[in-house]
């Protein structure tokens, strides 16, 4: 499977302001790109790139005043398998977790255990251990938050998206990933490109995000906005939650003019 990802943001800045940018196809998937996600910029800007402690591609600019468009346009290789399904995948015991997955079990900016875990407890500890009772999780976030872009604000945590029960998919990953992380089960935040490939096209296409979570010795992909096994994600970045990759951190003002995603399916004619 053949993909064309790409975007354009277009910031209107009233004097200069550096940005930190993370938009970048994550280095685990590199090597499936068929042409380059260089970061362009119009004007043309000098633009540095470093990997962060959490393994993700950062870029670094400084924006001068008036219209700036960040923009990337490539193709990417796919094996066009969906998300893979282990029903009977089980718990990795607390001592048997490795050193560097530990800390995708504390709680975190958005993702609040400490607020959450009362709650957690309460929900899920009869469920089954191990892939059913993440499953679990997965659809109770699934039924309990009514999507919509106007419940979307940057301050929203996981605790304040369990109460109000409604939200974007940054929203649903932080709720299922603080759940996890209070049954004692690590969970990491996913941002990335996931089109409308092989199912019903819905709304207006955008970043999402979804989580990963370790259970039996390894990562897995759980996606509790669609709560479907999908096919066709793109890796951008990982982290404890939204704070760790932002699309743009931006140290000044700017105005958000125009932002534009497109991720699809290239079909052979």
């Amino acid at each position: 499977m053949r993909i064309h990802c790409g975007f354009e943001i277009i910031f209107d800045c009233p004097r200069p302001i550096p940005m930190l940018l993370m938009l970048s196809v994550h280095p685990s998937r590199r090597d499936d790109l068929e042409t380059p996600d260089w970061l362009k910029t119009e004007p043309v800007l000098d633009v540095r790139q470093y990997l962060d402690h959490y393994g993700n591609i950062c870029s670094r600019i400084v924006v001068p005043a008036g219209r700036v468009s960040l923009s990337a346009d490539f193709t990417i290789h796919d094996d066009g398998r969906i998300d893979d399904l282990a029903p009977d995948a089980i718990e990795t015991p607390f001592e048997q977790l490795p050193d560097e997955v530990m800390i995708y079990l504390l709680g975190s900016r958005y993702c609040e255990t400490d607020r959450l875990m009362d709650v957690a407890w309460s929900l899920f500890s009869a469920t089954p251990p191990g892939w059913t009772r993440v499953q679990a999780i997965m659809d109770y976030v699934h039924r309990h938050i009514r999507f919509g872009y106007e419940f979307a604000r940057p301050t929203k945590g996981a605790f304040e998206a369990y109460q109000e029960a409604t939200g974007v998919c940054r929203d649903y990953a932080h709720l299922a990933i603080a759940f996890c992380r209070c049954m004692n089960i690590p969970a990491r935040y996913c941002t990335g490109y996931l089109g409308d490939i092989w199912v019903p096209v819905v709304g207006v296409m955008d970043f999402s995000a979804w989580c990963e979570v370790y259970l039996d010795g390894r990562w897995y992909v759980f996606d509790p906005r669609n709560n479907i096994r999908r096919v066709g994600r793109v890796l951008m970045a990982r982290g404890r939650d939204a704070t760790d990759v932002p699309l743009s951190n931006t140290f000044g003002e700017a105005l958000l003019s125009g932002f534009k995603v497109v991720s699809d399916e290239l079909v052979a004619a």
